[in-house]
């Protein structure tokens, strides 16, 4: 995950859009204001490091003075608002941003005239973090061609196991299973996309996206439109993972904010938010029945949850290294985890005691389990197929040229033979589709449109 996230800072650039307005045009807190605090305020005047005392990280804590006792934003406009003052000051040592560029006109104009109309608030909850309060992005649209290939951090079969979705930069790629070719694009999504599930009636794809350390969300997409039908669990940072929750219409969401937020897709609210991490929250895994929910973390736990209520169950600290993947086994007595020691974990979840592990000679990522059939992508360039009944590798599906970070399963009756596919999507962009039974490649491409 940290090649991820490394991949994402250095190999785009995000280019916002700025709303300008016109002197007949209501400035916007949100619309507006908000994204210029993001983008040029936050990274001094935020919650973890606020120079001088001040925060801007919600409109609250905007108007509230810094250890200076100066007036942020002025009551009226013949009051000195310090916020103004500083942005448009030939200072250098006093003006802010400090040791950078300095707001382009177009947005010091914005500010200005967003206090002489009264520096009003056009949100919900004033206290609401920046990255909650602007609305939904639309996002640009993808290149149309991709100069080289990116990392494959999801992957899923269509719920009639003919297409393969994978993740994109600001879009979706659907291709054909049987010759690799390109299907479509569905636009308008986060930055990277880290997690995608189907709903149980496959109309509806949810998709955990966002940019790193900045935002997250999670799209719902009709998926035979392709259009954004909802946004939902917005975040301060990606969502890494997510997952519906059996027999009823709720989503387990994991962020790198360190949360796991249960939505109800009936009304699109959240029921419950689960706080019990320390650090990324990197998967989540319903039981089979929908009773009891596991999360992995970068704070080197596992643990599991009452589906019902969020209360804690169980938490296993085996690992001693960041927790990638996690599955709870069809019993709900046991649960497999994976992650930075190169091991695959089972564990009791009474008294969180572990029963065995399994060496699987690199870092483990999100698992993927049918029956007693657990697969493992792993660091060392493998896909992995675990015998749950003997706790030992049955099979390795070797030919990646990187690491493997993602991997889906779709049986399928094709031609009339029972077989059964898993794909896997590695770190350089390739995808491949795999027979489970001998490890045999039936397809292999380069997801680069």
């Amino acid at each position: 995950m940290k090649r991820i996230y490394i991949f994402a800072a250095i190999a785009f650039c995000f280019f916002g859009n700025l709303s300008l307005g016109d002197d007949t045009t209501a400035v916007s807190y949100r619309s507006d204001i908000a994204p210029i605090l993001l983008d040029s305020c936050l990274a001094c005047h935020g919650p973890k490091k606020a120079e001088g005392g001040y925060r801007v990280d919600t409109y609250d804590e905007l108007l509230k003075a810094g250890d200076s006792g100066e007036l942020p934003i002025a009551a009226s406009p013949d009051q000195v608002s310090e916020f103004l003052r500083r942005i448009t000051s030939d200072d250098e040592s006093e003006r802010m941003p400090a040791e950078n560029e300095a707001l382009a006109p177009e947005q010091i104009e914005l500010i200005k005239k967003w206090i002489a109309a009264g520096a009003k608030f056009d949100g919900e909850n004033p206290g609401q973090s920046l990255a909650l309060v602007i609305p939904p992005a639309r996002y640009a649209d993808p290149p149309e061609v991709y100069g080289q290939a990116i990392p494959i951090t999801a992957a899923t079969f269509s719920p009639d196991g003919k297409q393969i979705v994978t993740s994109g930069y600001h879009e979706l790629v659907i291709w054909n299973t049987e010759d690799a070719k390109l299907v479509r694009r569905i636009k308008n999504v986060g930055q990277r996309v880290f997690a995608l599930a189907f709903s149980s009636d496959g109309q509806t794809l949810a998709v955990g996206c966002g940019q790193p350390g900045r935002s997250g969300e999670v799209r719902l997409i009709d998926f035979n439109a392709g259009d954004v039908t909802s946004v939902i669990a917005r975040t301060s940072d990606v969502v890494l993972d997510l997952a519906y929750r059996p027999g009823t219409n709720e989503l387990a969401i994991a962020s790198a904010d360190s949360t796991i937020r249960i939505v109800n897709l009936d009304n699109l609210q959240e029921s419950r938010t689960i706080a019990s991490h320390a650090d990324w929250v990197t998967a989540v895994a319903w039981s089979d029945d929908g009773t009891r929910l596991a999360s992995a973390s970068r704070d080197k736990s596992t643990k599991v949850y009452d589906g019902a209520t969020g209360d804690l169950l169980s938490s296993y600290l085996g690992h001693g290294a960041a927790v990638r993947g996690v599955s709870i086994l069809a019993d709900n007595k046991q649960v497999v985890s994976v992650g930075a020691d190169n091991k695959l974990h089972r564990w009791n979840v009474e008294g969180a005691a572990k029963v065995v592990e399994v060496g699987v000679g690199g870092e483990g990522h999100k698992l993927t389990r049918n029956g007693t059939n657990l697969f493992v992508p792993c660091s060392d360039n493998r896909l992995l197929r675990i015998d749950l009944t003997t706790n030992k590798i049955a099979q390795e599906y070797m030919g990646h040229g990187d690491w493997v970070l993602t991997a889906c399963y779709q049986p399928t009756t094709a031609g009339g033979d029972d077989s059964h596919y898993v794909a896997s999507g590695s770190f350089d962009g390739e995808v491949r589709i795999w027979n489970v039974a001998d490890a045999a490649i039936v397809r292999q491409w380069i997801a680069k449109p």
